[in-house]
C-alpha cells in the first residue's frame, strides 16, 4: 500500500513590521517617523497576499488600484513591473503610500486581516514608489497620440494632479494653474514632513511634468483669470479642485488673542513656508510652550506634533467626545501618544484669556457627557453644567475642520453651489452646472481624505476624456 505523503503545511508569515525613528528621538526633528520597508521585508510581506479570484481590495480602493497585481510583482522582486502596474491607477503612490487611510479602505476587506493582520497594501504602495525613486531606470509609462484638445486643472492638490495624470496619458495638453507658490495643495502646505516629505510631493509633480504636464504657480484663477477667459485662450475644458482651504473657527469669546491660529494658517507656516527651518527660512511662527489644540482630526494631530518639534514642553489635545469618536486615524494617535501629546477628551473650549499684551495665556474648558448620536453618526457631546476648568497656555491651534474656498466660487456666474458654499458636481462625472467645467475633491465634498479626492479626479478624467472626444 502507497504512503500518503502529507502536504506540508504552509508558513504563516506574520505582517513584516515598518521601522521607524523612536519617539525620544523624532519629537524633536522633522525627519520622516517610518523608514520605510527593506526589499526583503517587503517580499516578505508580499507573499502573505492570498491571490484572491474576487479582490475586495480592489474594490475597498477609490482609484482601484490592481492590489494583487503590483504585490504579486514584489513577491517576483519585479519592482520596476510594480511601480509600472500602481502607475496604471494611480500617478502619486508615494503620497498614497504614506497618507492614505488603508485601513479603512483596501486594508479593511483584506481576507487575511478576518483572522490576523491584513496585508499591509500601504506599505508595500510606499515601497514600490520609493524603490522606483531611488533606482528607477526613469522610463515613463506609454502616452496616447496628441488630441490637440487643451485642459485646464484649477488647483494642483490630490485631485488637480490625479486629472492632470490621467489626462497627460490619453494624449490630452494639460495645464496645472496653482495658487500657491509651489504645487502641491494640501499636501504640501497641510501634511508636515515628518508624514510626508515635500520632496516626495515635488517628486510626483516632476513625474506628471516628465509626461508633459505645464504647472503655473502664483496663478490665481478667479482673481488674476477668469474661467472665461481660460475657454477663449483655448481651453476646452476646465476641472476645478481648489479643495476647501477656509478655516473653522469656534466662536468664543477672545478668539482673536494672539496667539491663536487656525491649523490652516500654523500649518502653512510651518509646511509650505518652512517655519520649522528658521533661520534658513525666516517665516515667522510662534513657538508655544504649553500648547492646545482644539480638534482631533488627522489635521489636529498634526499641529500638536508639530507644536513639539517646534520646542513645546507640553502638548495637549482638547476634544469634546470621547476617545472612541476620533476621527484621525489610528496610527496618527498613536504616533502622537509615542511622542508624549496629552488628550482631554469630553471638554470643549468655552473661551480664551489674555494678558494686558493681548496674548493668550489660558482657556476655559467645560466637561462634556455623550447624548444620542447626531447627524454624523457619533454621539452628540452635551455639556455638564459647573464644570468649567481652566488650562494655561500660550499657544493655541484651533483644527476644527475647514470650509468652500471662496475665492474662484464667488467670482464665477452660472457656477451652483450648495448652502455651504461647497461647488454642485454630478457624482458619476464630476460635471458641474457650467458646460465644460467640472469639479471633484474637497471643493465638492469638503474636507475628506487624500484617496477621496484623487478617486474624484478619476471619475472626471474619465468624463472630460469622453467629453473631448464624444462632445457633451
Amino acid at each position: 500500500m502507497a504512503k500518503v505523503v502529507k502536504k506540508a503545511k504552509k508558513e504563516k508569515i506574520p505582517r513584516q513590521p515598518m521601522p521607524e525613528q523612536a519617539p525620544d528621538i523624532r519629537r524633536k526633528n522633522f525627519d520622516e517617523v517610518p523608514f520605510g520597508l527593506s526589499p526583503e521585508a517587503a517580499m516578505k510581506e508580499a507573499e502573505r497576499c492570498l491571490q484572491c479570484k474576487k479582490p475586495a481590495c480592489i474594490a475597498g480602493c477609490p482609484v482601484e488600484v490592481d492590489i494583487p497585481g503590483f504585490i504579486q510583482l514584489i513577491k517576483d522582486g519585479d519592482f520596476q513591473g510594480s511601480i509600472r502596474n500602481l502607475w496604471a491607477k494611480n500617478s502619486l503612490p508615494a503620497v498614497c503610500g504614506r497618507v492614505c487611510p488603508q485601513e479603512t479602505q483596501c486594508e479593511e476587506v483584506c481576507i487575511i486581516g478576518k483572522k490576523g493582520e491584513p496585508v499591509a497594501i500601504g506599505n508595500l504602495e510606499r515601497f514600490a514608489a520609493d524603490y522606483e525613486r531611488a533606482h528607477g531606470t526613469g522610463e515613463l509609462p506609454p502616452k496616447e497620440k496628441p488630441t490637440g484638445k487643451k485642459v485646464a486643472v484649477v488647483g494642483a492638490g490630490p485631485s488637480g494632479l490625479t486629472v492632470a495624470g490621467d489626462l497627460i496619458l490619453k494624449g490630452h495638453d494639460v495645464t496645472i494653474f496653482e495658487a500657491f507658490h509651489l504645487p502641491g495643495g494640501v499636501l504640501v502646505y497641510g501634511i508636515p514632513e515628518f508624514r510626508l516629505s515635500n520632496d516626495i510631493v515635488f517628486a510626483e509633480v516632476d513625474f506628471l511634468g516628465k509626461l508633459g504636464v505645464k504647472v503655473q504657480c502664483n496663478a490665481v484663477v478667479g482673481r488674476i483669470i477668469t474661467l472665461e477667459e481660460l475657454f477663449e485662450e483655448g481651453y476646452e475644458a476646465i476641472f476645478l479642485g481648489v479643495g476647501a482651504g477656509l478655516p473653522n473657527f469656534l466662536g468664543v469669546p477672545n478668539e482673536n488673542l494672539i496667539g491663536i491660529f487656525s491649523a490652516n494658517e500654523y500649518l502653512t507656516r510651518t509646511n509650505l513656508m518652512k517655519a520649522y527651518l528658521f533661520p534658513k527660512y525666516d517665516t515667522p511662527v510662534i513657538r508655544g510652550k504649553n500648547v492646545i489644540t482644539i480638534g482631533a482630526g488627522n489635521v489636529a494631530m498634526d499641529s500638536a506634533r508639530t507644536a513639539l518639534r517646534l520646542g513645546a514642553k507640553s502638548s495637549r489635545i482638547v476634544y469634546r467626545r470621547s476617545s472612541a469618536e476620533v476621527p484621525a486615524r489610528a496610527a496618527e494617535v498613536h504616533h502622537a501618544e509615542e511622542e508624549g501629546v496629552e488628550f482631554h477628551f469630553l471638554t470643549a473650549p468655552t473661551k480664551f484669556y489674555g494678558n494686558q499684551k493681548g496674548r493668550v495665556i489660558g482657556m476655559q474648558g467645560l466637561k462634556m457627557e455623550l447624548g444620542e448620536p447626531d447627524d454624523s453618526g457619533r454621539r452628540r457631546p452635551i455639556p455638564i453644567e459647573g464644570s468649567e476648568f481652566e488650562l494655561e497656555c500660550d499657544l493655541v491651534i484651533i483644527a476644527v475642520g475647514s470650509g468652500a474656498n471662496p475665492l474662484l466660487t464667488k467670482s464665477t456666474q452660472g457656477l451652483r453651489l450648495n448652502r455651504w458654499g461647497y461647488i454642485m458636481a454630478e457624482p458619476n462625472t464630476g460635471k458641474t452646472s457650467l458646460k465644460g467645467v467640472w469639479a471633484g475633491g474637497d471643493i465638492v465634498t469638503g474636507a475628506a481624505t487624500v484617496i477621496l479626492a484623487m478617486g474624484a479626479g478619476r471619475t472626471a478624467a474619465d468624463s472630460i476624456h469622453d467629453y473631448l472626444t464624444w462632445g457633451w
